[in-house]
């Protein structure tokens, strides 16, 4: 999955200039692309190559940014997320942005993925400017 994003991020950003540097703001570009891609009108069928590749892209904010690592789900998690592959977070929970990105595309914002890592379960603690600083707490 690593090579297929990194290829996709260097197609779309050598065209048009976006900015998709893996980190979690990011993650509100591709709900922009999405919401672009929505009021265009396209069946979804029309533009489920891209609707991958922007959760494959979201997928890989997560292994980066939030400790996840990419896994093929197994075939229950397959019927239940309608993907082959996901992530898992440190804790062992699985998610699905591939999924994510296409309720963005059926639901509209409600369906954030920028809001989706905010809700991750199993993230690891972020640093506090006390613990950068070497401050008791």
């Amino acid at each position: 999955m690593r090579v297929g994003v990194a290829e996709f991020v260097r197609r779309v950003t050598a065209r048009k200039r976006l900015p998709l540097d893996y980190s979690v703001a990011s993650l509100r570009v591709v709900d922009r692309i999405v919401d672009g891609l929505r009021a265009a009108g396209p069946e979804q069928g029309a533009v489920a190559g891209e609707l991958f590749w922007l959760g494959a892209y979201a997928g890989e904010v997560l292994v980066r940014r939030a400790g996840a690592e990419w896994v093929d789900f197994d075939p229950g998690q397959r019927e239940l997320f309608g993907q082959v592959v996901g992530v898992r977070m440190p804790d062992g929970r699985a998610w699905n942005p591939i999924g994510k990105v296409t309720n963005r595309f059926a639901a509209g914002p409600e369906e954030s993925v920028q809001q989706m890592y905010f809700l991750l379960h199993g993230r690891p603690r972020m640093p506090t400017m006390a613990d950068r600083c070497g401050e008791p707490r």
